[in-house]
């Protein structure tokens, strides 16, 4: 199958209007935004579109509404933390997808942007309807999908609207996205190690799969560890663990010794008798049934970091413990200092993902440099496991 078709930067597009789907689905509070890393990302591509005179016709989401209007998911403190960012005229339309927003389009001047409200809001969207993709498409010229993390749903905006659109292409933030990974499962530098955390193994187990073929480490950390402790005969008190995971374990076993792949479980751990409670280090053999396993311990830190001194190639996807807790945050911390100082004195190529590893990073206020820092969530995670995702099938 040919090739994903990127935005080709020697377009004309002055005075074209330009259908741009980004992710911009981020944590509110109080209708304030509390982590604006992915805005962040999608600020350079559209001021670039600025720049070229385009004009700009913004689609995004920000939760799950499931068709009906909540106020609470408005893209409101979105659209005037974009008026704040950017040099240019900003609009904010909150109607229906019909000839009234065309008619608003049309009097869009060059360089000059229109934010569409929570696109979710229609239950077209998450019917990948047809008809209102034809609508959304008939917005515009030229669409680019520039949101990898939406691109695996099957929605109108990311899907259908393909189809009714004649110029349709990936952009640079999605290439970034696709590049990155691809350093892992099709680029990599042996020996490679993926660090996989998380608190239910059956949500990563086709990953995991994926990745015993092709890496020569997998350090299973945070709740999901638990599940290993277990299947050993350990004693791991009141902490999280899947229930009826003990399959799952035999055969991720029984896979990386057919591929040679050596799975890493923690050597030791901290413990509270609360998620709110201070922290101490226990061997695995020392813990008591009314203890709750929140990080990784010292050894097991020490373990990791030498695993990493010896790889070319890192994937982390998910925190060694509850970040939320300060006390717990040791282990991840430590695996995010290690690989960043390793990607920069080292040439480690590293690809941080996955929505609760960017929050750990953010609240560490650590300064730390990744080769590839992905936003994407779900689609993250089916990329890795090798699936051909819709929104970029139709774009090849």
């Amino acid at each position: 199958m040919p090739g994903i078709k990127y935005f080709p930067t020697d377009t004309k597009i002055e005075n074209k209007i330009i259908l741009l789907r980004l992710d911009l689905n981020v944590p509110l509070k109080d209708k304030k935004i509390q982590d604006d890393t992915r805005i962040v990302q999608a600020l350079s591509f559209l001021d670039y579109l600025v720049q070229k005179k385009a004009k700009i016709v913004v689609i995004s989401h920000l939760g799950r509404p499931e068709g009906s209007r909540d106020k609470n998911l408005s893209l409101m403190p979105i659209y005037k933390y974009l008026k704040e960012k950017l040099e240019t005229n900003i609009y904010f339309f909150t109607g229906e997808i019909n000839n009234e927003t065309r008619n608003k389009v049309s009097y869009l001047k060059s360089s000059e942007i229109l934010l569409l409200e929570n696109i979710r809001f229609h239950k077209g969207e998450e019917e990948d309807d047809e008809n209102f993709a034809s609508n959304l498409a008939s917005l515009g010229e030229i669409y680019v999908n520039n949101a990898f993390s939406c691109s695996h749903r099957k929605q109108a905006s990311i899907h259908s609207i393909t189809k009714f659109i004649k110029n349709a292409y990936a952009g640079p933030l999605l290439k970034k996205e696709i590049e990155g990974i691809d350093m892992i499962i099709k680029n990599k530098k042996n020996p490679t190690t993926c660090i996989i955390g998380g608190s239910k193994i059956s949500n990563k187990i086709n990953v995991i799969f994926n990745l015993i073929k092709i890496t020569n480490n997998i350090v299973i950390v945070g709740a999901m560890a638990n599940n290993f402790l277990v299947h050993k005969g350990l004693e791991i008190g009141k902490s999280l663990i899947e229930k009826n995971s003990n399959d799952l374990i035999e055969s991720i076993i029984n896979e990386s010794k057919k591929y040679n792949c050596n799975i890493v479980i923690p050597l030791d751990c901290n413990v509270s008798k609360s998620f709110e409670g201070t922290v101490t280090s226990r061997n695995l053999d020392d813990i008591k049934k009314d203890e709750i396993i929140l990080d990784i311990g010292p050894k097991t830190v020490e373990k990791i970091e030498n695993i990493l001194d010896i790889s070319n190639t890192v994937l982390w996807n998910g925190p060694a413990g509850y970040f939320e807790n300060k006390e717990f945050e040791l282990g991840t911390n430590s695996i995010a200092k290690k690989i960043s100082e390793n990607t920069n004195n080292k040439s480690l190529i590293s690809i941080v993902g996955g929505g609760d590893t960017i929050s750990a990073i953010n609240k560490s206020k650590l300064k730390l440099s990744f080769t590839h820092l992905s936003t994407a969530g779900g689609a993250f995670l089916e990329y890795l496991e090798g699936k051909d995702l819709p929104g970029l099938s139709v774009l090849k």
